[in-house]
This record gives C-alpha cells, sequence and structure tokens, in this order.
C-alpha cells in the first residue's frame, strides 16, 4: 500500500475500528481510537470508562500503555509502506504517571522522522535497529497525566 492511502486508511474511523477489533482487540474493547496521524505526528484518544478504569476510579495503566503503543506503533507502520518487508517488535516498555486519569486521555507520539530513519537504516544494513519512542497523554485540559516510552526493533526480513 502507499503512503497516503494508508494514511487515508489510518484516518478513517470504520477502518480502524476493524484494525483494532482484528489485530488488538483488547484495545478495541478499551475504547481506543485514532484521532489523526500524518505521519510524523499521531494522536490517539483514551475515554475514562468502565472498559478502560481500575478499581480507583481511573484509567488503568495498562489501557494506557496500549494507547501509547499505538500511538507510536502506527507511525512505524506508516513508515513500513513502501518499503522491502520489516519485522517489527516491542521489547522494552517504560511509564510514569503524574496525575489521576479520570477523564479522556489523547496520546500523541511526535517521532514519525525518527522511526523512518531507524526503518531505513534497518532495511539498508540489513541488521536490527532498535528506537525508544515517547507517547504523552494528556488530559483535555493540557495536563500531561503520563508518559510511556515503547522501545520498538526493526529488523529488515
Amino acid at each position: 500500500m502507499n503512503k497516503a492511502k494508508y494514511l487515508s486508511w489510518l484516518n478513517s474511523g470504520i477502518g480502524m475500528r476493524f484494525f483494532l477489533f482484528s489485530r488488538l482487540p483488547g484495545a478495541w474493547f478499551m475504547g481506543v481510537r485514532m484521532r489523526s496521524c500524518d505521519g510524523n505526528k499521531a494522536e490517539v484518544a483514551l475515554p475514562y470508562g468502565w472498559r478502560s478504569q481500575n478499581p480507583f476510579k481511573s484509567i488503568y495503566f495498562a489501557a494506557q500503555c496500549a494507547a501509547g503503543e499505538l500511538s507510536t506503533g502506527v507511525l512505524a507502520m506508516y513508515a513500513m509502506q513502501e518499503n522491502p518487508p520489516v519485522s517489527m517488535l516491542v521489547t522494552h516498555i517504560e511509564s510514569e504517571y503524574y496525575k489521576k486519569a479520570n477523564q479522556t486521555l489523547l496520546f500523541t507520539c511526535n517521532e514519525g522522522a525518527a522511526v523512518q530513519e531507524a526503518i531505513q537504516t534497518a532495511v539498508t544494513t540489513k541488521q536490527p535497529v532498535t528506537l525508544r519512542m515517547l507517547s504523552t497523554g494528556c488530559m483535555p485540559d493540557g495536563v500531561v497525566a503520563s508518559k510511556v516510552w515503547i522501545t520498538w526493533s526493526f529488523k529488515a526480513k
């Protein structure tokens, strides 16, 4: 698929919901939704509700990690379009929590250029490349509730 068509599919509500349902059913169940992606920046919304909350009336940490992973992963999947096949794998996850998340969170990753460079390096060198990507979860008022770092490994097939 070319990059323009991939972005169109990614930003369409029905296409992304089908992807989540078929490939990431846990994220689909928690209500994770793609807000937007332009290849350099991805935004993913995670609603506060009974499907994503913990017993302490805040968004469960695993739901926040899932939203962080999706916001970084779609940028990697975008970068892989129009390239030879590349496998991708999460090798490490770190997270920090700053505020009780009891509202919808918007996870944003701005590392599209870095992931494109990492994948290009993996394709040209035929060696595995790792990249640590940051996704920041903000409340509707802009206050940072959490940060999730996902380390991806890319390897040309």
